[in-house]
C-alpha cells in the first residue's frame, strides 16, 4: 500500500513554503484573489481540470480516477481574519490589519500538497475528487450567505454529483501528534444576534428626565444569562455571549440608543429553538419593563456540523493505519465554534476531522483568532498525509 506520509514528509518543503507565503499575504472572505490565483496556478500545473470564481472567489480542482466510482469533495478554506498580527514570525501578515489566526493558510497548503499526491496516484483511484478551494468560511464578509452556501449555489455539489466530501482543521487547542476523528456531532450550530436599545437621551446629570438604555443594556446582558444556567436541560449545550456594545457620544450625555451584538451556539436543534425563543422573550421584556424598545434580529449562521457514520469509520481506519502511534481520539469531541462546512455535510454525507498543531515547548500554543497565533508547521505533513490516504482509501 502506498505510504503517503513519506510523501507528505518528502514535500514537507513545498507546503511549509506555501504556507508561509500565504500566511504572509493574507486575505479576508471574497477577497481570496491572490490565494485563489495561486491555487489555480499550481492545480493547472498538475494538469488537473480548474473552474475559477466559483462562490466569487472560489477555485475547484477536478480529478478524474482511472476508474468509475463515486465523487469525493476534498475542502480547504482560504480566507484570513480581520486581526492585527502579533506573532513577531519571520512570515508574518504583510497586510495590515489581515492575519491568518485560525489556520487557514495551513489548510489551503494542504490542499495543493493532497493534489499533488493523489495526481500522482490517480491511475489507483476508481472515482472522481474535487478539490474545493472555499472563500469566506469565517462569514458572509458583507455578503447575504458565507462561502460554502456560495459554492453551493454556483454548483459545486453538482456535475458530477459529490457523493462524499472529507474537511479538516489544524487544531490549536490540542498537541502535535493528537488525531480526532468522531462520529456525530463535531461543532456547534450558530446564531448572530443584533439588538438595538432605543431609549430617551439626555444630560448624564438629570437621568430622571432619560431613559437609559445603557442600563437597559446591562440588564439584559445580565438576565440573558439565565437562559443557559435556567432554560437548558444540565447535559445539553448552548452559549449566549455578548461581544459587541456600542453606545454614547460623551461621558456627560446619557445616549439615545444602545447597540449590541453577539453570537448562539447549540448542537441540537430543540435546544437551539429553546434558545432563540427564550432569548428574545427577555430582550424584548427586559427593554419594556425599563420603559425601552427593543428590535431584535437573530440570523442563523451555520447549522450543526455532523460527521455521518459510515465514512467517519473509513477515515477512523486510515487514520489507525497510517499513524499507529499517535494519540487517536474517536470519543466524542465538541467545539462550540461553528463551521460552514455544515451545510454541505447537511446535504452530502462527510467527516471533518481536527489535527492537533499546537506546540507548548516552541510557544505555539494561542488559541485561534488569537493575534499570536501560530502553529508547529509539522502538523502539516500529519494533515496532508491523513486527508491523502482517507481519499484513497474511500476510492480504492
Amino acid at each position: 500500500m502506498t505510504d503517503f506520509f513519506k510523501q507528505a514528509q518528502e514535500l514537507f518543503t513545498y507546503t511549509q513554503a506555501l504556507r508561509r507565503d500565504f500566511h504572509s499575504h493574507p486575505e479576508l472572505g471574497f477577497h481570496e484573489i491572490r490565494t485563489g490565483g495561486i491555487v489555480a496556478k499550481e492545480l493547472e500545473a498538475l494538469g488537473i481540470e480548474v473552474t475559477k470564481g466559483v462562490g466569487k472567489t472560489g477555485v475547484v480542482g477536478f480529478l478524474e480516477g482511472a476508474k468509475p466510482g463515486p465523487t469525493l469533495l476534498l475542502r480547504f478554506d482560504m480566507d484570513a481574519l480581520p486581526i492585527i498580527e502579533d506573532t513577531g514570525a519571520e512570515y508574518t501578515s504583510e497586510n495590515s490589519g489581515v492575519m491568518h489566526a485560525c489556520g487557514h493558510d495551513g489548510h489551503t497548503a494542504i490542499g495543493l500538497t493532497v493534489a499533488k499526491i493523489l495526481n500522482e496516484h490517480k491511475n489507483e483511484l476508481a472515482g472522481n475528487i474535487k478539490f474545493c478551494f472555499q472563500p469566506s468560511e469565517e462569514g458572509s464578509n458583507g455578503e447575504e450567505i458565507g462561502g460554502a452556501e456560495m459554492m453551493m449555489r454556483d454548483g459545486v455539489l453538482t456535475a458530477p454529483k459529490v457523493d462524499m466530501t472529507l474537511s479538516l482543521h489544524l487544531w490549536n487547542e490540542k498537541p502535535l501528534g493528537w488525531i480526532h476523528v468522531a462520529k456525530g456531532p463535531v461543532m456547534a450550530g450558530a446564531e448572530e444576534f443584533k439588538i438595538k436599545i432605543i431609549g430617551k437621551g439626555g444630560h448624564g446629570a438629570i437621568p430622571q428626565l432619560t431613559v437609559d438604555p445603557v442600563i437597559c443594556a446591562a440588564q439584559i446582558i445580565s438576565a440573558a444569562q439565565s437562559i443557559v444556567s435556567r432554560n437548558v436541560a444540565p447535559l445539553d449545550t448552548a452559549v449566549v455571549s455578548f461581544t459587541i456594545i456600542n453606545g454614547g457620544t460623551a461621558f456627560n450625555v446619557i445616549p439615545q440608543e444602545v447597540i449590541m451584538e453577539g453570537t448562539i451556539r447549540t448542537f441540537e436543534p430543540r435546544v437551539r429553538e429553546n434558545v432563540v425563543k427564550r432569548f428574545e422573550e427577555i430582550v424584548s421584556g427586559v427593554a419594556s419593563a425599563m420603559g425601552c424598545v427593543a428590535e431584535v434580529n437573530v440570523k442563523r449562521l451555520t447549522p450543526a456540523l455532523i460527521n455521518a457514520d459510515h465514512v467517519t469509520a473509513k477515515v477512523q481506519e486510515t487514520a489507525r493505519r497510517v499513524f499507529p502511534d499517535l494519540d487517536h481520539d474517536n470519543n466524542p469531541y465538541l467545539t462550540m465554534g461553528a463551521e460552514d462546512m455544515a451545510y454541505i455535510q447537511a446535504k452530502v454525507d462527510g467527516c471533518y476531522f481536527f489535527i492537533g498543531s499546537n506546540n507548548v515547548e516552541k510557544h505555539l500554543d494561542y488559541g485561534h483568532h488569537h493575534p499570536k497565533f501560530d502553529f508547529d508547521e509539522q502538523a502539516l505533513i500529519n494533515g496532508a498525509a491523513l486527508m491523502a490516504s482517507a481519499a484513497a482509501d474511500i476510492l480504492k
